[in-house]
């Protein structure tokens, strides 16, 4: 029996380039349909994450015109990683594989072929890996790839260069179901389900309408919470760093005492402010990530829902 995929497309003010790609997906998912890898049954599922354009009325208009098409809102803007979670848990019950995939067409469509091939051979997840980053400025190439080698010294089991297109299978998905977190960082939080996984390796190609709704700020923030929500090697950091300072503080005291008996102590401002300014700083950037992590815990212990679903469309009516 052929396995129904879902693609599932969060997508945020896309009105410029969502009449170009949703065909692009259209044309893929046919594709599959003739190549008997999937069922017919498949669907293109596309999450509005509260956009503020037109987005979700050339959804409601693409949902009227195909039945490929599909289609959710949420009822304000909770940001990327709970719209592709929201298309996720939305698909579960419907589907036998998704596939998770950005809307501005960057990612290579034809990848979804090996990873279909991937899932038909026996894996449950299959991460979609980039190459290279030739399409990267300098600065972008060095810190993304900078950041997921330190993911990996802190602790965190992200595949490196993978963001957030990959196939799962709904059995993965129905244990993920379980994973209530409300920090979320989807792309290390995968590979703690388990179950067996492979790579695809494609290359991206710039954004073909519109402009990228992922700021440097945007990204900075992912990475800080990649860090904060899936390792607590920050705190063994600050540990250690206390307990170093600590004994050369103590190695200070009886420095000072010594001088201070054999009559040699000398007032010194320059030496004592740098020494000011030092344990200040250290001490504030200490409370500060203890502040992030108990702000974390603040939010998982409220117990907030992680999306809600406002509309969907209507299904589909040959006009």
């Amino acid at each position: 029996m052929l396995p129904v995929l879902y693609i599932v497309v969060p997508c945020y003010n896309e009105e410029q380039v969502l009449p170009i790609t949703s065909q692009l997906f259209l044309q893929k998912l046919r594709s599959l349909e003739r190549a008997w890898k999937i069922s017919p049954e498949s669907r293109v599922l596309f999450v509005d994450d509260g956009s503020k354009d037109n987005t979700w009325q050339i959804l409601c208009d693409l949902a009227r015109q195909d039945r490929h098409f599909k289609g959710i809102r949420q009822s304000r803007n909770r940001g990327h990683q709970n719209a592709v979670l929201a298309g996720l848990m939305e698909a579960k019950e419907s589907c036998d594989i998704t596939i998770s995939i950005d809307c501005d067409g960057q990612d290579d469509l034809d990848a979804m072929d090996a990873m279909v091939d991937a899932y038909l051979d026996g894996c449950e997840i299959v991460y979609g890996v980039r190459s290279k980053r030739d399409t990267d400025t300098f600065f972008k190439r060095f810190t993304a790839e900078g950041y997921y080698k330190f993911l990996r010294l802190m602790g965190v089991d992200a595949v490196y260069n993978h963001a957030d297109y990959r196939l799962v299978s709904s059995r993965v998905l129905k244990e993920f179901a379980n994973f209530k977190e409300v920090n979320l960082f989807l792309r290390g939080m995968f590979p703690l389900v388990g179950f067996k996984s492979t790579s695809v390796y494609y290359e991206r190609r710039e954004r073909m309408a519109g402009k990228s709704h992922y700021p440097l700020r945007k990204m900075l923030s992912l990475a800080f919470e990649g860090i904060t929500s899936l390792s607590v090697k920050p705190l063994h950091i600050i540990t250690g760093l206390g307990c170093i300072i600590a004994a050369l503080s103590f190695i200070g005291v009886i420095w000072s005492v010594i001088v201070a008996l054999t009559g040699n102590s000398v007032p010194g401002w320059a030496s004592m402010t740098c020494i000011i300014c030092l344990l200040g700083g250290v001490q504030l950037t200490c409370l500060g990530v203890l502040g992030e992590y108990i702000g974390k815990i603040y939010m998982e212990v409220k117990g907030r829902p992680r999306y809600i679903i406002s509309q969907r469309t209507k299904e589909w009516e040959e006009i």
